[in-house]
């Protein structure tokens, strides 16, 4: 049985590991979608992360290819009570089809519920951060999400300290519900958006945090040590920047910890972030059931102290 956590004030509880669903329609079809899925809720998970944008940048894609596969993965199984689902608004579908005003996300929510062949979303996000929508707004076109059933739990992704720290007072000022979940950038690299003054507003605050790019677009899992590494995968372009001595020092650690346990460095990766304060689940990919049975040995792996202060003095920046 894996033990599940308090999603920050949602009511909801998850177990430790979330399942990326940007893979489905961009890097895996249908067919290996739905065999991770299987494997991933048959493993005792029950948490799956996608949003409406993915995966607009796949040629050929117009966006909700991954709550489309998703949506019938559920129906084939029947499984819709047993998942917690959580999917995304805000980024550009069309030129005018973004953003979070009131009326996007009445129309957004309905695409979306449509795809996930779902009359409910557990957790809707705001996908990023709008400069041209009040709060105000919305969060009250979130509230009458949440009436209607539609919706059981809001959060924000993208969103700065003070950002956050505005949309919080405005829902308590107007009586509106407000962001529960925070889903931050965050992994041993990718340290600077939340460590910090972001981190301590999701702590005070209790929200539950779930991260995303949890393995550095995949360069954390250490299948990347030389730019002729960086062929081995559609994601490999975005892996570039980690290529430098930092990187390297955090490799180096990941493997004489991983080593010590008998694990892969993505596991303990991931195991670092479900040992620090502040995180309640990260957010990791597979596009092969090999990958996945490691994604999900992680939430079994407990790190030592002396791992834990190796990998910290390992990612300083």
């Amino acid at each position: 049985m894996i033990p599940k956590r308090p999603l920050g004030g949602t009511g909801l509880a998850i177990s430790p590991l979330v399942f990326g669903g940007n893979v489905f329609g961009w890097t895996i079809d249908k067919q290996t979608s739905f065999d991770i899925l299987d494997r991933f809720t048959g493993a005792g998970f029950e948490t799956v992360d996608t949003a409406d944008v993915y995966s607009t940048w796949k040629p050929g894609n117009v966006g909700g290819e991954s709550e489309t596969i998703l949506g019938e993965w559920m129906h084939a199984r029947g499984c819709r009570d047993r998942i917690t689902l959580i999917t995304k608004v805000g980024m550009p579908m069309t030129p005018d089809g973004k953003g979070l005003s009131a009326a996007w996300i009445e129309r957004a929510v309905e695409d979306s519920l449509r795809r996930l062949q779902t009359d409910r979303i557990d957790v809707y996000l705001s996908h990023k951060y709008d400069p041209d929508a009040s709060n105000e707004e919305t969060l009250g076109a979130y509230q009458k999400l949440i009436a209607a059933g539609k919706v059981r739990a809001i959060g924000a992704s993208n969103f700065d300290a003070g950002q956050l720290r505005a949309a919080l007072d405005a829902a308590g000022a107007k009586g509106l519900p407000r962001y529960e979940v925070l889903q931050p950038e965050y992994n041993l690299y990718d340290r600077k958006s939340y460590d910090g003054a972001l981190r301590d507003l999701a702590m005070a605050e209790g929200l539950g945090v779930i991260t995303y790019f949890s393995l550095a677009k995949g360069f954390l899992s250490g299948k990347y040590r030389s730019e002729a590494d960086l062929r081995q995968s559609p994601r490999g372009g975005g892996v570039k920047g980690y290529l430098n001595e930092r990187g390297f020092r955090i490799l180096r650690a990941l493997d004489d910890v991983a080593a010590r346990h008998g694990a892969k460095p993505a596991e303990v990766a991931l195991a670092w972030l479900m040992a620090r304060p502040g995180v309640t689940a990260p957010i990791a990919s597979a596009t092969s059931l090999n990958q996945l049975g490691s994604l999900l040995r992680a939430a079994s792996l407990t790190l030592a102290a002396e791992d834990m202060a190796a990998l910290e003095d390992a990612s300083r920046n």
